[in-house]
């Protein structure tokens, strides 16, 4: 799988490789116990100097280089969770120890941090990123999907709903898939586990969603018999752009801001959180004085305070709509990515 990709394998070292290339067993043995080798899987070694100096993203691909070799089945695929992370999709995280997750044709297989399924995948639903074969981009939203309802998953409930809609959400917003080539995957298998699970989910998602938390309001919103909101809307005021907020209720000029603790400890443009905070409330009173009323959900009010926030909200729906001063609320057609934290797919895999 590997062979074409040097950069990626030459700092991997296999055992065979080493005693072919003239090392000993024994000199071997004492670089692995020097600590100068590090083994990453039996028989397949890397400088611990390079594991060192390696982000979170290039030691996930080091170690799944090293898996593959240790495997040595050229027709495997990456797949579910794994091919999700190379994606650079949006997937919570792992408890525990991470199982990279493999599809072969002809074995299964389980071992030590790996899961292999036997089963034969179309060939326009496998792709490559660098050195390896994946399943592509709407295959694998639509496997992660399945499994977040299964009961290994690391979530249940209502958080497995809001995990997969974001999931969707964000794969949308990228432009990594369509919502037709989600579909196109469920049709070619309509009998598998947990099909209508990964409907609803699909029903819920709306690529405009700038972020998890934005996602995690809107399903709990909807889920709620709440009125729909339209997403990502404009608000001008006097010819000006005043705010672009993360969803609007026109009928009861209802405004919802996801707020999440990231916007003011990791600002970015160079902005410091009081900026941010400051901005925020600027703007936000320009908002209120026109009379639009600003709910402002958080984590906690998506999930344990959920209560408080539906009769809440409940209670401005069906009060009368304040005075109103001129403004014009424009919805946008589509969400814009926002910076971020980097996922393992940052890693460049073209190298």
């Amino acid at each position: 799988m590997t062979a074409s990709h040097p950069a990626w394998t030459a700092d991997l070292v296999s055992r065979q490789a080493a005693l072919a290339g003239g090392r000993s067993p024994e000199e071997v043995r004492a670089l692995l116990r020097s600590g100068t080798w590090s083994a990453l899987r039996p028989g397949q070694y890397c400088p611990t100097a390079v594991l060192g100096a390696a982000d979170p993203g290039r030691r996930y691909h080091l170690d799944l280089l090293a898996l593959l070799r240790q495997l040595d089945r050229p027709g495997a695929v990456l797949a579910r969770s794994t091919a999700g992370y190379l994606h650079g999709l949006l997937l919570p995280a792992p408890r525990g120890r991470q199982v990279h997750q493999l599809v072969d044709p002809g074995r299964t297989r389980h071992g030590n941090g790996y899961r292999m399924t036997r089963a034969a995948l179309p060939v326009d639903q496998v792709t490559r990123l660098g050195p390896f074969a994946v399943t592509a981009v709407a295959r694998t939203v639509v496997d992660c999907l399945r499994a977040s309802w299964s009961p290994a998953a690391s979530t249940t409930g209502d958080r497995a709903l809001v995990d997969a809609v974001a999931l969707v959400d964000d794969a949308l917003l990228r432009g990594l898939v369509t919502v037709e080539e989600l579909h196109a995957v469920l049709r070619a298998s309509p009998t598998s586990k947990r099909t209508p699970t990964v409907q609803r989910a699909l029903a819920l998602a709306d690529g405009r969603a700038e972020s998890w938390l934005e996602s995690a309001w809107r399903v709990r919103h909807l889920t709620s018999g709440l009125v729909v909101p339209e997403l990502q809307v404009e608000i001008w005021i006097d010819g000006a752009l005043v705010k672009v907020v993360d969803g609007w209720l026109p009928e009861h000029a209802v405004a919802f801001e996801t707020d999440g603790k990231t916007k003011y400890t990791d600002a970015y443009d160079g902005r410091s959180p009081a900026q941010v905070a400051w901005e925020e409330k600027r703007l936000e009173d320009q908002v209120r004085a026109v009379g639009i009323r600003v709910v402002r959900p958080t984590v906690t009010d998506v999930f344990g305070g959920w209560p408080a926030l539906h009769a809440r909200v409940a209670r401005m729906i069906a009060a009368p709509v304040p005075r109103l001063e001129a403004f014009t609320a424009v919805p946008r057609a589509a969400g814009r990515v926002r910076p971020g934290a980097p996922r393992w797919a940052a890693y460049p895999l073209t190298t």
